[in-house]
């Protein structure tokens, strides 16, 4: 049986993965986060009295309250989700993201490392992740033909999104230099249940019910490609069940479109990826084999009817 521990696990991906965990892979969950302004106990509520989850209050740069979570719990896996992710809040304070996605990260593969370390039995060694979960953000903007995959070169535009590049170039460094089971992802945008209002979807949805001015940055051009959370909390699963120490993993809905147009489906009360109904969703560029799939064939329009 998975025991995971899931850092970040009230914020809006982090609970998402937390309730598919819980209930659909009865896995044993620790869910750490420290219940910053975009993190909710009510996201989590749906599986906080199930007897295969523990909620953890606390930074994921306390190396101490670290230590004592890997020794009072054991995981054999680690979904690392706890960060900063909001653009314009890196713009206004840089170094916050720099603590968090990166020290937070060093912090975590270090006292991850030393739990692996005190791993005597030989199959709780070959069968322990960390899955470090990230951004497309990493490679800057999407043009209008393709779609970002694990070999498109980093160009990081912010300091949201160079703090998580920075912390993607740890997370491989824990690997190659210190052998930790190390697996990286890097995600598109989410969207879906119990997502900040300060996030695109949501932000449209409310304004648009309001009969408020939709707001588009710049001409609205800038492609980005929407994954509905759930589907994206499979994938992790998957991931960690079959993917491979030292690989890479891009997640995506598959649906690259312009701001516009998502603008225009939330004014219109439309699911923002109502076009890729009918498609495999999530997609995984890659696997364990080497092949290209969508993990479980799963078709899904995005929002409920």
């Amino acid at each position: 049986m998975m025991r995971a521990l899931v850092t970040g696990g009230c914020g809006f991906i982090g609970s998402a993965l937390v309730r598919h965990l819980v209930r659909d892979w009865h896995a044993q969950v620790v869910n750490l986060d420290a219940l910053t302004y975009a993190a909710t106990l009510g996201s989590v509520q749906s599986v906080a009295d199930e007897a295969n989850y523990r909620f953890e209050q606390g930074d994921v740069c306390d190396r101490a309250l670290l230590k004592r979570i890997f020794a009072d719990h054991r995981p054999t896996c680690v979904f690392h989700l706890a960060a900063e992710s909001h653009v314009d809040r890196s713009i206004e304070d840089p170094l916050l993201f720099v603590r968090t996605n990166v020290l937070g990260t060093a912090t975590l593969l270090e006292a991850a490392l030393d739990y692996y370390g005190s791993l005597k039995d030989k199959a709780d060694r070959a069968t322990f992740r960390l899955v470090h979960v990230s951004t497309d953000e990493v490679f800057g903007s999407l043009g209008e033909g393709g779609a970002f995959n694990e070999e498109t070169p980093y160009d990081p535009s912010s300091p949201y999104s160079a703090s998580k590049a920075g912390a993607d170039h740890l997370a491989r460094a824990w690997h190659r230099t210190f052998g930790l089971p190390v697996i990286v992802t890097n995600c598109s945008n989410n969207y879906g249940p119990f997502q900040f209002p300060e996030k695109l979807i949501p932000l449209m949805i409310l304004r648009a019910r309001q009969g408020e001015t939709l707001p588009v940055y710049g001409a609205g051009e800038n492609v980005r490609d929407w994954l509905y959370v759930e589907d994206h909390a499979r994938a992790l699963a998957l991931i960690a069940e079959a993917g491979q120490p030292g690989e890479t993993y891009c997640i995506s809905g598959q649906a690259e479109t312009p701001r516009t147009s998502g603008a225009s489906c939330a004014g219109s009360r439309r699911s923002p990826s109502t076009r890729v109904c009918g498609q495999p969703s999530p997609g995984i560029s890659k696997t364990a084999t080497g092949g290209y799939r969508s993990p479980r064939g799963a078709k899904r329009c995005g929002a409920p009817a």
